[in-house]
């Protein structure tokens, strides 16, 4: 229980983006972390296989907890030590929390998964680009968009729609892996991702007051 608060986070993450797997019970799982932690070990003695398949995205109880070289999210995110007791949480807010988020390699599959969703989910012959931002902030926040915020989306999908076209490789690089919906373009898609990264590094995603 102490880690909970900590990998809700990841979990929320892993919803909104339709990646979460709801297996219960079973081993403990490997998430995908930075590399060269596990290096950190004393004398290089600390192994993470990468958890595939279900494995790689199943709830963030069942993350095996590695006592000389924590999960780093879970340090990131205040998770008390897991030998001593906790009668209060500490809680704090840093930029490493916010990085964490950007380049994460969970975070970033979230992100990769959430921008096909959005769009897959509004495709039809009525669907604007409002219609998709207002189902983004439903999916990412669980309310509407106020218009300030449809207006700052619009602009942000606009100014990386035109960032994109003038770079193939980026586009390719953010739409790996992942099936491109019927009706639409990887270009597309590659600027719904970068609008799930915002959206999920938002600190009404992050804090739950």
């Amino acid at each position: 229980r102490l880690r909970v608060e900590a990998e809700i986070i990841r979990d929320e993450a892993l919803s909104v983006s339709g990646l979460l797997k709801h297996k219960v019970g079973g081993r403990s799982v490997n998430p995908p972390q930075p590399e060269g932690i596990a290096s950190l070990g004393y004398a290089n003695s600390v192994k993470w296989p990468t958890s595939t398949g279900d494995d790689r995205y199943r709830r963030g109880l069942y993350t095996f907890f590695q006592r000389t070289v924590p999960y780093p999210m879970l340090m990131t995110f205040d998770s008390p030590d897991s030998n001593l007791s906790c009668t209060r949480r500490e809680r704090s807010n840093t930029p490493l929390q916010a990085l964490t988020i950007w380049n994460d390699p969970v975070f970033f599959e979230c992100s990769q998964s959430l921008g096909p969703r959005i769009v897959s989910e509004t495709q039809g012959k009525n669907s604007s680009l409002e219609q998709r931002i207002q189902h983004a902030f439903e999916l990412c926040l669980t309310r509407e968009p106020a218009e300030s915020e449809v207006e700052i989306i619009k602009q942000l999908y606009q100014e990386q729609t035109r960032l994109l076209k003038s770079d193939p490789k980026l586009v390719s690089e953010l739409t790996s892996k992942q099936t491109i919906p019927a009706g639409s373009t990887p270009q597309e898609v590659a600027a719904w991702i970068i609008i799930g990264r915002v959206l999920l590094n938002l600190d009404e995603f992050v804090t739950r007051s």
